[in-house]
């Protein structure tokens, strides 16, 4: 039994060695490659994309396509930092899913900045005080980020790209007696997907709605007899257990999260484009706004209706469609929607999140 084992070990220390040959002749030609770039943009976000879509359709397991997309993701990252710093602002503090989006999709090599609010992350990109910034878009049981949505139409930014992030919330508590917690913190986002765990085992403990989860695992540390709904990370920086896992009420609790920036990005291969319209005030309108995907046979993944904040009972329209605006098919849809719309603005086309 030792025996083999050592063998093992053995294979392991020699394809161990030779990783680390191959990874650092990777981020050789990541620095050459580098100081070929004439725009000195590091990142992009088509390229990316081929890279984890070319190896998870070769992977042969036994690691999953998850694992291999975090695992490249982290050796992309780290390449990507040996071609020039980068700076990713985040809806924080520390411990939130927000930073949790943020690194799965840039990974460890980057300077995080942490923003109090989502209009910060726009304001800090907008500055150029960093170069990318993540923010919640919806969330699979409690619906849209409305601050989002209203900031993609005023913002000049772009959309970049998205990050799938499954959502597992936790109870965080100094004490995990459940009988004792007069007072549960956390994000109105957080609350809502788990009122039903909350009403069966928590139904007499009051709700406080604050700012972020890390926020409410901060409070929860400073107050006894409080307890705070969170991710497990948010348990990291401040002095609470974990009582309780996985208290969402849809296991297949979900957030999408997008990536801004001011960079156009090329076509990846399968892409997603998100618009905003406005449709004229005539019988029809909205139906005109559609007919020109159907025309052209583009797929609409999202349609979603705001206040305009214009005019009242006035609205305008969130759509995500299949496809990069370059495609000739998208480019022909969007042509005639233009036409159609009585305002449109291309807020991004980006691949879809591996």
């Amino acid at each position: 039994m030792s025996e083999q084992l050592n063998q093992f070990r053995a294979q392991i220390n020699r394809l161990d060695d030779e990783l680390l040959t191959l990874v650092n002749r990777r981020a050789a030609l990541a620095q050459q490659i580098g100081h070929l770039k004439e725009d000195g943009v590091v990142l992009r976000p088509e390229r990316e994309a081929q890279v984890v879509r070319r190896l998870q359709a070769a992977n042969a397991g036994p690691l999953s396509n998850a694992a291999i997309a975090a695992l490249f993701t982290e050796v992309m990252s780290q390449c990507r930092a040996l071609e020039a710093p980068m700076s990713v602002a985040y809806l924080g503090p520390e411990g939130t899913f927000t930073e949790a989006a943020a690194l799965k999709r840039f990974g460890r090599a980057v300077q995080g900045l942490s923003c109090a609010t989502i209009d910060e992350v726009f304001r800090a990109v907008e500055s150029g005080a960093v170069q990318y910034g993540v923010v919640p878009v919806e969330n699979s049981t409690e619906g849209a980020i409305g601050r989002t949505l209203d900031l993609l139409l005023q913002s000049g930014l772009q959309v970049c790209g998205e990050v799938m992030l499954a959502i597992h919330q936790c109870l965080l508590a100094q004490g995990c007696d459940l009988q004792a917690v007069q007072t549960v913190y956390s994000h109105p986002q957080s609350l809502g997907q788990c009122q039903g765990w909350l009403n069966v085992n928590l139904p007499r403990s009051a709700r406080i709605p604050v700012s972020s989860n890390a926020e409410a695992a901060r409070l929860a540390a400073e107050h006894p007899h409080s307890a705070a709904i969170a991710g497990k990370q948010a348990a990291v920086h401040v002095a609470l257990q974990v009582c309780v896992e996985n208290i969402e009420d849809d296991a297949r609790n979900t957030t999408r999260f997008l990536v801004l920036g001011k960079q156009q990005v090329a076509p990846s291969g399968d892409d997603k484009t998100s618009l905003v319209l406005s449709a004229s005030n005539k019988p029809g309108a909205v139906h005109d706004l559609l007919k020109p995907l159907a025309k052209h046979g583009v797929s609409m993944t999202k349609f979603e209706s705001r206040p305009s904040r214009s005019g009242l009972w006035e609205y305008v329209f969130y759509v995500d469609i299949e496809g990069h605006q370059a495609d000739s098919k998208v480019a022909a849809a969007l042509a005639e929607l233009k036409q159609a719309a009585a305002f449109m603005k291309i807020l991004g086309s980006y691949p879809v999140a591996v």
